[in-house]
């Protein structure tokens, strides 16, 4: 016997909570990809971040150091700017950002300020990734706030972005541009 919803009495009560969830990851994930695209269209590494609170989108933001002549306007960086002015109050409890990539440690530092609740990004960051690859600031317990994560969604179209705009950067240089 199967229900309205096409579950059977006997299937796992949380599965529908965890597909509703996996389905919200990826949309919201999908919106950072638009915004990383954003960046690689402006010469940026393709980085992009939203900042979601109850299913609401409040801070968005992609990479933009050099069009800002501004080392730390990282896409996550950006995003909680324009959270912060939207929600006028720079602390944002009850949130989760969204990001393609691994965050570095100036990132992570201001996810941790800034008291996102969950933190979800979609490809590891091999060379500057502050949460699992050459960091894990997140383990430490001495912060005054704990931020959660979630690793690996969409992780393919997001390392996919990184991998095309560096080899299209490697060809120019190769070329003399």
């Amino acid at each position: 016997m199967v229900d309205q919803l096409g579950i059977s009495p006997q299937a796992d009560p949380g599965s529908l909570d965890r597909e509703r969830a996996a389905a919200d990851h990826e949309h919201w994930m999908q919106q950072a990809i638009l915004q990383a695209r954003t960046a690689a269209e402006h010469g940026e590494v393709p980085v992009g971040a939203v900042l979601v609170e109850a299913g609401k989108l409040i801070g968005s933001g992609f990479n933009q150091p050099i069009m800002r002549h501004d080392v730390s306007a990282h896409a996550e960086i950006v995003a909680l700017r324009a959270a912060s002015a939207c929600k006028q109050n720079y602390r944002l409890p009850a949130t989760t950002l969204y990001v393609t990539i691994e965050p570095c440690i100036m990132c992570v530092g201001a996810l941790i300020h800034a008291r996102v609740d969950l933190l979800v990004f979609g490809a590891r960051e091999p060379r500057a990734g502050a949460v699992v690859s050459q960091q894990n600031l997140l383990d430490a317990q001495h912060y005054n706030h704990k931020l959660s994560y979630l690793e690996g969604v969409l992780a393919v179209p997001c390392s996919a972005l990184m991998q095309a705009f560096f080899k299209a950067k490697r060809g120019a240089n190769q070329r003399g541009n």
